[in-house]
């Protein structure tokens, strides 16, 4: 009997499930998974969501369902536990933006600088970072810090948000994410005339135009929840479509139109079930950060989550 497409996904979360019991596993996904992914995860969330979840869990084994530095993250906040990517090439290019020797040569140009770095960043940058932040938090951890210089990177447009709400004098790196460099003025304008009723609603990631033109500028984790609330019915979404699978599966009674159908990161979209089945049968691929690097990554993770 010739299996259908729906047979087979329903046998490969079956397999997921077993092994996940077996492995004493647990899988954390991003927001930007594919829905399937999202579907089979113990728990979906923002990059500061998971860091916090990556400290409370008490699995044997946490398989991180994301891009490579979010489970490097997960790796440093959680050193005994085996931390697992199925797709180890996962990468982000804004990441890998901020190469860790251009890091060490900007810092020494700017002595006595204090280094706030994205967790879109490698661990080798975070071990050279003073403290890190997420989308979430950005604003409040800059502002939190009793310096007033600060060396911000990878990416120039949070740095713009965020220098649009302190004091400090706010140093940018020259980086962005391609997918929310996608998401243009114009389209905003469009989708305004058609839909009037809408709210616009976009990621801090995008160029300083598009965030000009949002009702609210919200990190992944803040849109979820913003499209709880009883008084929003129809959202204009700018950011990585797979949001608005959690959008819709939590508000199905609410509309959410994207931006563009263009905002689409390859690099999320790689981890897929059969990935997530082959890593938890046969433990690929762990992560494995070096003793030295990550005792210095570690601290400006931890010093993110203190501040925030």
């Amino acid at each position: 009997m010739t299996q259908t497409m729906t047979d087979i996904r329903s046998e490969l979360r079956e397999r997921i499930a077993k092994f996940k019991t077996e492995r004493k596993a647990v899988i954390l996904a991003h927001n930007y998974q594919l829905g399937e992914v999202q579907d089979v995860a113990d728990f979906v969330g923002d990059s500061l969501e998971l860091s916090r979840k990556a400290t409370e869990v008490e699995a044997e084994v946490i398989v991180f369902c994301g891009v490579m530095f979010m489970a490097e993250t997960a790796k440093l906040l959680n050193p005994g536990r085996t931390v697992l990517i199925p797709d180890p090439m996962a990468g982000c290019p804004m990441c890998d933006m901020a190469p860790v020797e251009a890091v060490r040569r900007r810092k020494a140009e700017l002595p006595g600088v204090t280094v706030v770095s994205y967790v879109n960043t490698t661990a080798a940058v975070k071990a050279e970072t003073d403290v890190c932040c997420t989308s979430a938090n950005a604003i409040e951890i800059v502002n939190s810090l009793p310096d007033d210089r600060i060396l911000f990177l990878p990416d120039r447009n949070l740095g713009h948000w965020v220098q649009r709400h302190t004091e400090k004098e706010i140093i940018l790196w020259n980086g962005h994410c391609p997918t929310h460099q996608r998401i243009l003025a114009q389209q905003i304008a469009a989708l305004r005339e058609q839909h009037p009723q809408a709210v616009v609603v976009v990621h801090p990631e995008c160029t300083p135009d598009v965030v000009e033109m949002a009702d609210e500028v919200l990190s992944t984790g803040q849109m979820v929840r913003y499209a709880r609330r009883a008084e929003v019915g129809e959202i204009i979404v700018g950011t990585e479509l797979g949001l608005i699978h959690r959008m819709k599966k939590e508000n199905p009674e609410k509309t959410f139109i994207p931006v563009s159908l263009l905002t689409t990161c390859p690099n999320m979209k790689r981890i897929t079930l059969e990935k997530v089945v082959w890593a938890l049968e046969d433990m690929q691929y762990p992560v494995e950060i070096p003793a030295e690097i990550a005792a210095r990554a570690r601290r400006s993770i931890e010093r993110m989550l203190e501040l925030s």
